[in-house]
């Protein structure tokens, strides 16, 4: 029998860790090659995570709600073939071996006793926990570290300089009680979780699902962080509501695509912002980061209730057709659950569709770090004065907002005015007799 190291797989540049969130299979369960053998969760996607090789499951490194780095064994599957182990007896040497086995036992000892933190609101990996448990150091004072890891997580340098601190802190006064050292960081109150009480024998209460409490903090840290304010605009797309409903059915035949509006705005956006450069920055502190691509996010409604936001690459070298396709393919993966954590990262622009709810218009928040985001209203017949060289009349028109929500630290009235009112002249121009 052979064993297989199952590892964390890499899912995308800007991601470096996941969080399990269920095994789907149990220790001595049989494995096929590719099929599913637990779910993870990154700071916006959830995924599953498939095994190479066929097999049975042997050890499970992390437990759920455990924290995993990319590239880090998270499973141990024995699998078929004494030549693999031959090969690694050959290759590997006896202290080698000797070393992972300790290192494996070790993960497994801090895996079976998640029991000691459970009183505990803080994460704290497989890691952390297992030398607070050699060290003898407590759940209180673990609670007092000030992290330097993402999120303010305790790192394994961090409980390691408390350690050592706590060590010379007792050498230098043996007679005294031995108090938690202070550490350079401000130690911020461990918040204590509220019970939840119901009003009356009716009330029902339903603690927030990971993703809710993700958008939650997303919501209120843009809030607090952005200077919000918006600009309005009415819109004229009679000619673009005309040509959709003259193409759409060819346009299915040939590209077995539908045709939504949404690609259609999705190139006009695209189109404004490489006329107004400036709306295609993030602020990070003091700095402005002018981006070099223009990728518009999308947001998305999934089946539970939650929100997600994937995004096009390069949306401004995509004709109709491209954008199209790009559009249909994420939202038919958000809707399906199979979005993977690179369809999320890189956006420099959002575009909301809130008139898909019948939404007139909306104040949308910042997807942050960008500093601006548009709102696209529901289309509605309305009577409009039209101009002619005859003269005025009144008539029925297709018509519909669009709100810009931007950020006043660096874009000024001007700047987030002029562009939603390039989006609009776009929309408006559009040619009703564009070939497919």
């Amino acid at each position: 029998m052979a064993r297989f190291e199952l590892k964390l797989p890499k899912m995308g540049e800007s991601v470096a860790e996941a969080t399990i969130t269920n095994w789907l299979k149990e220790v001595g369960d049989k494995i096929e090659a590719d099929e599913a053998v637990l779910e993870i969760a990154t700071d916006k996607v959830d995924s599953e995570v498939p095994s190479e090789v066929s097999g049975i499951l042997v050890e499970q490194l992390f437990g759920k709600d455990d924290l995993v780095q990319v590239g880090q064994t998270i499973a141990i599957i024995e699998t078929e073939g004494g030549d693999l182990v031959s090969v690694v007896k050959q290759e590997v040497a006896p202290e080698v071996v000797a070393e992972v086995t300790k290192t494996v036992d070790a993960a497994k000892e801090s895996v079976a006793t998640p029991a000691d933190f459970s009183d505990s609101d803080k994460f704290f990996s497989p890691l952390v926990k297992n030398i607070a448990k050699e060290e003898g150091v407590s759940v209180p004072e673990l609670e007092m570290i000030s992290g330097t890891g993402k999120d303010g997580r305790v790192t394994k340098n961090d409980i390691l300089e408390y350690i050592k601190n706590r060590a010379d802190q007792a050498v230098a006064a043996p007679a005294k009680t031995v108090e938690p050292p202070k550490v350079a960081q401000a130690v911020a109150p461990v918040a204590q979780k509220a019970a939840p009480v119901s009003v009356s024998g009716g009330d029902e209460i339903i603690e927030m699902d990971r993703m809710r409490k993700l958008i939650a903090g997303y919501m209120v840290a843009s809030v607090q962080t952005s200077a919000h304010v918006q600009s309005f605009i009415e819109v004229d797309v009679t000619n673009i509501v005309k040509w959709r409903e003259k193409n759409k059915v060819a346009f299915e035949k040939r590209e077995g695509e539908k045709l939504t509006y949404t690609p259609i705005f999705m190139e006009a956006v695209a189109k404004a912002i490489k006329d107004y450069p400036g709306m295609n920055i993030s602020v990070d502190g003091d700095f402005i980061i002018k981006k070099k691509n223009i990728n518009l996010g999308m947001a998305a409604s999934l089946p539970n209730g939650n929100l997600i936001v994937p995004v096009i690459k390069n949306a401004d070298q995509l004709n109709l057709v491209g954008m199209a396709k790009a559009v249909n393919d994420l939202g038919g993966r958000a809707k399906a659950g199979k979005l993977k954590p690179d369809d999320t990262q890189g956006g420099t622009y959002t575009v909301t569709n809130v008139g898909t709810f019948g939404s007139v218009f909306g104040t949308p928040i910042l997807n942050q770090p960008q500093v601006g985001i548009l709102a696209l209203g529901a289309i509605r017949k309305m009577p409009a004065v039209i101009e002619t060289p005859e003269g005025d009349f009144i008539g029925i028109r297709q018509k519909m907002f669009l709100s810009h929500s931007y950020d006043h630290r660096v874009v000024d009235g001007a700047l987030g005015g002029s562009f939603v009112k390039r989006v609009a002249e776009y929309l408006e121009a559009f040619d009703v007799n564009r070939d497919l």
